[in-house]
């Protein structure tokens, strides 16, 4: 073929120069959806605002859980002019993360962006995440954080918290400012494989960078909040968060995660049983029957914790046999707990008279007891994974390009 130079290009850039640059340009941008129906056309015609001019060949690929509130129709007739198809997973479990790797999975271009469809992630700095990730990075984040980025000044100061610390709990994870951004460029060729992955909720990006190893380079960005429809945050992705922060802790550091976990576990039932504890006997409850007392509301506040966070990977049984097992396993702990503030209290002249001292070394001693059983017995490791259910293919329809 005759190399002939473009117009508007440099002498030395050729046609075929111009047809690798624009094929290895080429960018998938991959937008979870439930429910977002209002704001589909503002993003769709931002990105074609920002894209049109750059000579970059762009798909955006809208990965649905079924919202049924109109997004295919919408689609469809964006596709008629914009590079916009849609896929509706249906038959699985709804979830941010799930969904994002399945657009990774059918997106046409190995280049990725993935962004919120919610309006808060600007796409005006797509480029600027691209051009760090042509600089040797493996994912490149959209940060709040970094120097020069910056959050809607409308949020609350619960808001504002609430990131904050999420933040710095995944800080010993990664190496970047704003681990829990949910904008992020990266390239398909260079991410972990998926069946390695274990996703849980609303943080792929951090499930990349821990199981991945990525490099990573942190964009700053001005993260602005939602102005249509509703933010899918609840405390059920509240503690999906923390679940899956004990799973990367987990196969970050080891053993030692599962031991911390249940301590904090144990610490927060410890709180319940002090008040407890302390209530009943200012109605007037025997010391002795009010330790006894106090500590089934902790014990039944430690097993719903642990079944979900500390050992939630190892959860293969029926709740009521797993349930069974732990008050069984309970019972052994509480003799050790009350006995020994029994035997603390009756005989020892110190414990008898700082009873708060004893109750201290009982819950240690009990709590010794339940982890060795809880970990050895009730949440005994299966071969067996949970995984295998939740990647299990659903149907897919699709509308919009191809």
């Amino acid at each position: 073929m005759r190399k002939v130079p473009r117009p508007d290009a440099s002498p030395a850039l050729d046609r075929d120069d111009c047809e690798r640059s624009h094929r290895y340009q080429a960018l998938s941008i991959i937008v979870p959806t439930f429910r977002e129906a209002a704001n589909i056309p503002a993003l769709a015609e931002g990105l074609h605002a920002v894209l049109a001019e750059s000579g970059i060949e762009w798909e955006l690929l809208l990965v649905d859980d079924n919202s049924n509130d109109g997004s295919q129709g919408i689609v469809a007739e964006l596709a008629r002019r914009l590079p916009v198809r849609l896929v509706v997973r249906r038959g699985q479990p709804r979830d941010l993360s799930l969904a994002v790797l399945e657009g990774i999975r059918l997106a046409r271009f190995d280049r990725l962006v993935v962004m919120d469809a919610d309006l808060s992630h600007p796409p005006e700095r797509i480029i600027a995440l691209l051009d760090a990730l042509d600089n040797g990075y493996d994912l490149v984040i959209g940060s709040r954080y970094a120097p020069g980025g910056r959050v809607d000044r409308r949020w609350s100061p619960w808001r504002v918290l609430n990131s904050r610390v999420a933040t710095i709990l995944a800080w010993p994870l990664v190496r970047c400012a704003d681990p829990m951004s949910g904008f992020f460029a990266t390239d398909r060729r260079v991410l972990p494989d998926p069946q390695t992955l274990h996703p849980l909720g609303y943080k792929i990006a951090l499930e990349l960078m821990v199981r991945g190893q990525l490099r990573v380079k942190d964009v700053p960005i001005e993260f602005r909040d939602r102005t249509l429809g509703a933010s899918k945050m609840n405390w059920r992705q509240q503690l999906n968060f923390i679940r899956h922060l004990s799973r990367l802790y987990l196969y970050q550091f080891g053993g030692v995660t599962c031991v911390l976990c249940f301590g904090l576990v144990g610490g927060s039932g410890f709180m319940i049983d002090v008040a407890c504890y302390l209530s009943l006997q200012w109605m007037g409850v025997e010391h002795r029957v009010a330790r006894f007392l106090s500590f089934w509301p902790a014990v039944s506040w430690n097993w719903w914790l642990n079944r979900g966070i500390t050992f939630s990977k190892r959860r293969q049984q029926p709740h009521a046999r797993q349930w069974l097992k732990f008050v069984a396993s309970s019972l052994l702990g509480l003799g050790v707990n009350v006995g020994g503030y029994t035997v603390l209290t009756s005989l020892v002249d110190v414990f008898a008279r700082q009873r708060l001292l004893a109750f201290v070394c009982s819950v240690g001693l009990g709590g010794l007891v339940n982890f060795l059983v809880a970990n050895l017995y009730v949440y005994r490791r299966h071969t067996a994974s949970t995984q295998s259910a939740e990647r299990s293919p659903g149907s897919y329809s699709t509308s919009g390009s191809s």
